[in-house]
């Protein structure tokens, strides 16, 4: 789906959202992702495109405005996702054409296999394992009609202005241009939201050597923006030699950085880029893939397995000739590939070893925001509509001072676990659903009311303030009502006891937030069942 906003130019709204019931968790499953290619289906004449159904052979799409066609795919299986950009360009004769596809990962089901488009990933919740049940290899679409038909032009032209001259002006803005997504790892390190050593330690020297600052000052070519970005927190770079010498690519994001790398204690940042190149051809989630890996290293180095019940391989800390043995097997569900392939409980499970060892909730690996540093994050990961994920509630990015007064989401102590951080992570989980249907990058933080001039200029629908909480708390009470349907309890609502250990030092020493509390209080203020988990009153 492409949202509303996709082609308007309004900041940051390129993006495009893949939704379908998760292979992974069983539960809502929704992907968010930048690139160009929502954009063209948009001007294709789509808001979206509804698929049903499966081939009995490898096939792709082929979209030219109102032109559809589904052709043979056979000769791009088991091809990566690099090859299959490049050659679908070269066949439809186009280079602006945009493409979204699998890689071998998909095509072997494995559960947290992503979609992906121009390097840029969908991904977390198995996505890529619906196309490849469907032997959907790719989709390649190109539009041509740039008059969007909009409500009321001129008043959008005036609203769009003032939110990108708005966004531009912020200093995170800045920060995330200059220094990407990796801009506040040194900080995070401070705080110890920064997961380090399976998030069992709450501090790593060697940190710096992984930071947005430190691929600046190496490896860094250019910014890279998706569609009517005004930020461009993407990295272009180049290892000019070495092992991992390489042409101009994407480089990784702050979540991959962590994930291969304070995860498992590597602090080569070049081999980080590598995994990530490896990982997007592959069409796999780096986060998954770095957490399923990270737990066996955890769990290796506990004497809870050994050599000889994976392959004889010996994972210890920052060993990525290890890792890269591991993805591999992962992708083609060898081996010990192919439990890991299932996930983090399903590892734990084949293991006997307890899930609260195991850094994941409802089946899905948690992201890399320590939650004993920003207790928010317990909310976001312990009770998000698609699992734990930063996005859905972004306490930690939100309480570095975003101005989001106008719809009471107030700036907050980051250890609060009282009832002002239940009220402020459900308000501002509503708004993150309503981003997720816009389509808006939540890095982009307009005010409120510019958003809300935006979508009125934009649908004719009368939007204010009041339309801008409702819509979202509409949203993802749906999303709650989904998940319930799908046989979630409040029981499920649960946090792993590793993620809630209080470290000895550090910048949270001592802290941990109480889930528990936290949860009762989040389900009081939004009239949540506690028996059943579903919203109680009618929707707004």
């Amino acid at each position: 789906m492409t949202g509303p906003l996709n082609g308007t130019f309004a900041p940051n709204t390129g993006r495009w959202v893949i939704c379908a019931k998760s292979p992974y968790t069983s539960h809502w499953g929704e992907s968010n992702c930048g690139s160009w290619f929502g954009a063209e289906v948009k001007k294709a004449g789509y808001d979206g495109i509804i698929i049903t159904g499966a081939s009995e052979k490898p096939v792709y799409i082929e979209i030219n405005d109102d032109e559809i066609q589904i052709k043979s795919a056979e000769f791009l299986w088991r091809r990566g996702t690099y090859f299959t950009t490049r050659k679908l360009k070269e066949i439809f004769e186009n280079d602006k054409a945009k493409v979204i596809c699998i890689g071998v990962a998909g095509e072997n089901l494995v559960k947290y296999a992503n979609i992906i488009s121009e390097q840029r990933a969908a991904g977390r919740i198995g996505m890529g394992a619906i196309f490849g049940s469907k032997n959907l290899k790719a989709i390649i679409a190109k539009g041509s009609d740039l008059n969007l038909d909009v409500a009321n032009k001129e008043k959008l032209s005036i609203a769009i202005k003032k939110a990108r001259d708005y966004v531009k002006s912020s200093l995170a803005s800045h920060i995330l241009g200059k220094f990407g997504t990796a801009a506040t790892l040194d900080m995070y390190n401070v705080t110890s939201e920064l997961p380090i050593k399976y998030h069992t330690q709450p501090k790593w020297n060697l940190a710096t050597k992984l930071s947005g600052i430190t691929m600046a000052e190496t490896i860094l070519v250019k910014q890279a923006f998706c569609h009517s970005c005004v930020i461009g927190c993407g990295r272009v770079i180049k290892i000019n030699e070495g092992k991992y010498q390489t042409e101009e690519i994407k480089g990784p994001e702050y979540e991959t950085i962590c994930g291969y790398g304070s995860l498992i204690l590597n602090d080569d940042l070049e081999s980080i880029t590598h995994l990530n190149m490896e990982c997007n051809d592959y069409g796999i989630d780096t986060i998954s893939s770095s957490g399923v890996i990270g737990s066996l290293f955890y769990h290796f180095d506990l004497g809870n397995i050994k050599a000889v019940d994976i392959d004889g391989l010996k994972p210890e800390w920052g060993q990525i000739d290890v890792v890269q043995h591991l993805l591999k097997k992962i992708v083609h569900k060898e081996g010990i590939g192919k439990i890991l392939a299932e996930g983090s409980n399903f590892f734990a499970k084949t293991f006997k070893i307890s899930e609260d060892e195991i850094a994941s909730i409802n089946n899905l690996e948690i992201t890399y925001h320590d939650m004993r540093s920003n207790f928010g994050m317990a909310i976001a990961y312990g009770i998000g509509p698609r699992g734990p994920s930063h996005n859905a509630c972004d306490a930690y990015y939100t309480l570095l001072g975003i101005p989001l007064d106008e719809i009471g989401i107030k700036q907050i102590d980051t250890h609060s676990d009282g009832k002002e951080m239940a009220e402020f992570c459900s308000l501002l989980m509503d708004y993150r659903a309503l981003y997720s249907s816009m389509i808006m990058c939540s890095f982009c933080n307009p005010l409120p009311s510019q958003n809300a001039a935006i979508l009125e200029a934009t649908t004719g629908i009368k939007f204010g303030l009041k339309e801008i909480k409702s819509f979202g708390e509409r949203i993802t009470n749906i999303k709650r009502l989904f998940n319930v349907k799908m046989g979630l309890t409040p029981s499920d609502d649960y946090i792993p006891k590793l993620l809630l250990r209080p470290f000895k030092e550090g910048g949270s020493k001592g802290r941990t937030p109480d889930f528990l509390k936290l949860k009762e209080l989040f389900y009081n203020y939004r009239n949540w069942d506690p028996v059943t988990g579903r919203p109680r009153t009618k929707l707004p």
